[in-house]
Parts: C-alpha cells; structure tokens; sequence
C-alpha cells in the first residue's frame, strides 16, 4: 500500500507551505459568497499562527488573493472564526 502525500497550500501570509488541514479556508463561492472551511471557488489559506492571522496587511491580502472587495462585517465574522478555530487547534478542514 503505497503512502499519500499531504495536499500543500501556501499560506497568504507568511507564504509558507503547509498541510491543507492545519490551514483556515476562505472561500469566494459564486452562489453563496464568503464561506470558511468548505465550497468551490477561488480559495485563500490562512495557517493557525498568530501572526499570520493579525497581519496588519491580511484585508489587502485576503481582497487580492480572493479578487473581491471584501465589507467591514467580514472582518467581524473573520475574527470570530479565528478565536472559535484556536480552541479547536486539532481540526482539519
């Protein structure tokens, strides 16, 4: 039985590869907008470190990576996910 490799994603912060599922998902879908974890679209990847996630830079990154204007609620919502995504520091997405 030959062994799988882990699917690598860049995080558009630190430009780092990492395992997709040690990664936070956001999601451009085209019927339902933003979404975290899951849905097909043009996808960004943020890694569970903190400086990654408080970026100074992440609402120019995230607008670039996901080619969109993104509004102030997100950013709201986006930080909420994060705080709920560290007490769960095991899941995958």
């Amino acid at each position: 039985m030959t062994q799988q490799t882990p699917v690598m994603r860049i995080c558009i912060s630190c430009r780092k590869p990492h395992n997709r599922k040690n990664l936070l998902k956001i999601t451009k879908d085209y019927k339902h907008g933003i979404i975290f974890h899951n849905g097909m679209g043009r996808s960004a990847y943020i890694c569970k470190s903190k400086k990654c996630y408080s970026d100074s830079k992440i609402k120019k990154k995230l607008q670039k990576a996901l080619k969109t204007f993104l509004e102030p609620e997100f950013f709201d919502i986006f930080e909420k996910e994060i705080a709920s995504y560290d007490d769960y520091p095991d899941k995958g997405i």
